[in-house]
């Protein structure tokens, strides 16, 4: 079944445009690796964006604020941890100042990225995980549960980690013949789908091991895949006719005998990376070496893929980076922005939806996946599974705080990560065991010590209470400033019907 783009059907996405940013927004001279491997290159989320850039030995990948614009200096420093080019990079999606990164040098390695940026070179991560005999080209976050993070390399292996720990939880050694192209969770990170070079498409359950479901020749080309699941359950794939034509198409996982949908695009050789919006069920294709990024909305009518427009450049792009809905500007009415990846150049692109009033459009905007996990990484290895937090885009989003967030960093390091027999202990903080007069000072100054801590947990408290106040201010003031400015326009309006001037 192919797609249909001349029937006009009533959508509020039909409109979507496409515009880059002007080019002082941009960021220029950025040495984009060479590496021959299909990954975005980029990776953004609401702080940072990070680029893989090329290395004078081993490998490295830029971070800087989202906020960064114009020239980078030669000198700027880098993640530069690995001993081989870095293939692909991952922010997790439960702490912004938290990426991995995955190397030719057979390791994956978490990092803690300071607030402002990177102050100097970052050569030590949070934790290095070792698993993979060869090198390590695709990682993927659990998008419910903190601290679990999937790697796939070229052993044909698929490795779930708790990062937390360091541990290896879950090892797929069996479940693909043959080079692994792509993984991705589904919505609420029971299942995984991928697509390997014997162009079979799997759903797996990790903890378990086994293989659900297995569609043979997805795709007949020879040329590398990609599948992302949907938040219905149902999976997208891209890849190639064995004419080398680029194809979509749409599978159920209740029945993969014959895709919903399928369509040839054109004969470019690019692989076409797949971005899915969950909240509203579009599809991003961006070509590696195209000059356009197409956009579709899937929905339950069919050809249910429809095509809705796409934005063509000059230039080709070498990857992207998706900037999650946390990051998007709700008063211009954004739904999407891409980081595209030229030679030496960063370019952002916003997809925006036209419309007139500048109230918080709450049909573009419905709940989106905050920051906070649904569940513990023990809790997901224990059989658990749970949807996404939701939180609400209406007036901005605040970071909430968060009983999680230290969670990974407060951790000890494993028995391998560091010399000596007594590496967990040191570690985590340093302890001693007090002295009889170290215990008679402490007990004399157990009430005061408890009273303190009393008062700066109230103050925290009170703290949080009036951030939350200033932030309902704040967007009741944004509200009450356009509904001024809407009457503003009325008033004039009826005063000239009034003088017969309409």
């Amino acid at each position: 079944m192919s797609f249909r783009r001349g029937v006009v059907r009533q959508s509020k996405f039909r409109h979507v445009f496409a515009q880059a940013w002007k080019a002082e927004h941009c960021i220029d001279d950025v040495r984009v690796s060479r590496v021959t491997w299909d990954s975005p290159l980029c990776a953004v989320n609401p702080k940072f964006i990070a680029v893989i850039v090329e290395s004078g030995g081993g490998g490295a990948f830029l971070v800087v604020p989202i906020t960064k614009s114009g020239r980078i200096d030669q000198t700027c420093s880098t993640v530069c941890g690995h001993l081989a080019p870095v293939l692909d990079i991952q922010w997790c999606p439960h702490d912004d100042n938290i990426i991995a990164s995955a190397s030719e040098d057979n390791t994956v390695k978490v990092w803690q990225i300071p607030d402002g940026g990177l102050v100097g070179p970052m050569t030590e991560p949070l934790v290095t995980l070792e698993g993979h005999s060869k090198r390590v080209g695709i990682l993927a976050w659990h998008p419910t549960a903190f601290n679990i993070l999937l790697s796939a390399g070229c052993d044909n292996v698929m490795c779930v980690w708790d990062v937390g720990t360091g541990e290896l939880v879950y090892q797929l050694s069996d479940a693909h013949p043959d080079l692994i192209y792509s993984a991705c969770w589904n919505r609420d990170g029971s299942a995984v789908c991928t697509v390997s070079k014997d162009k079979a498409l799997r759903v797996i359950d990790p903890r378990r091991g086994t293989v659900l479901k297995v569609r043979e020749k997805v795709h007949d080309g020879t040329r590398p895949m990609r599948a992302v699941f949907l938040s219905d359950g149902k999976i997208l794939t891209t890849g190639f006719s064995r004419m080398s034509e680029r194809q979509m198409a749409l599978w159920d996982t209740k029945d993969l005998t014959e895709p919903m949908a399928m369509q040839e695009m054109d004969t470019s050789n690019g692989v076409l990376l797949p971005f899915y919006d969950p909240d509203t069920n579009m599809v991003y294709l961006c070509g590696k070496g195209d000059c356009t990024i197409r956009y579709f909305e899937v929905t339950d009518e069919s050809p249910y893929v429809h095509f809705l427009n796409l934005y063509s450049s000059k230039e080709p792009q070498r990857g992207a980076g998706y900037v999650s809905k946390r990051g998007l500007d709700v008063n211009k009415c954004e739904i999407a922005r891409f980081y595209k990846v030229h030679e030496r150049k960063i370019e952002p692109i916003s997809m925006t939806v036209p419309r007139k009033s500048d109230l918080f459009q709450g049909d573009l905007y419905p709940d989106t996946a905050g920051l906070e996990p649904s569940l513990l990484a023990e809790e997901w290895i224990a059989g658990q599974d749970a949807p996404p937090l939701l939180v609400s885009l209406s007036g901005g989003y605040a970071v909430p705080p968060s009983k999680h967030r230290d969670t990974m960093r407060g951790r000890p390091k494993l028995a391998s990560q560091d010399s000596g027999a007594g590496a967990p202990a040191a570690a985590a903080a340093p302890t001693a065991t007090p002295t009889a007069p170290a215990v008679a000072r402490e007990t004399e100054g157990e009430t005061r010590g408890n009273a303190a801590d009393g008062t700066a947990d109230r103050l925290k408290k009170e703290d949080d209470v009036l951030n939350e106040i200033l932030a309902e201010m704040k967007a009741l003031r944004t509200v009450v400033l356009a509904q001024s400015q809407r009457i503003e326009i009325l008033e004039r309006q009826l005063a000239r019907i009034e003088d017969g001037d309409v």
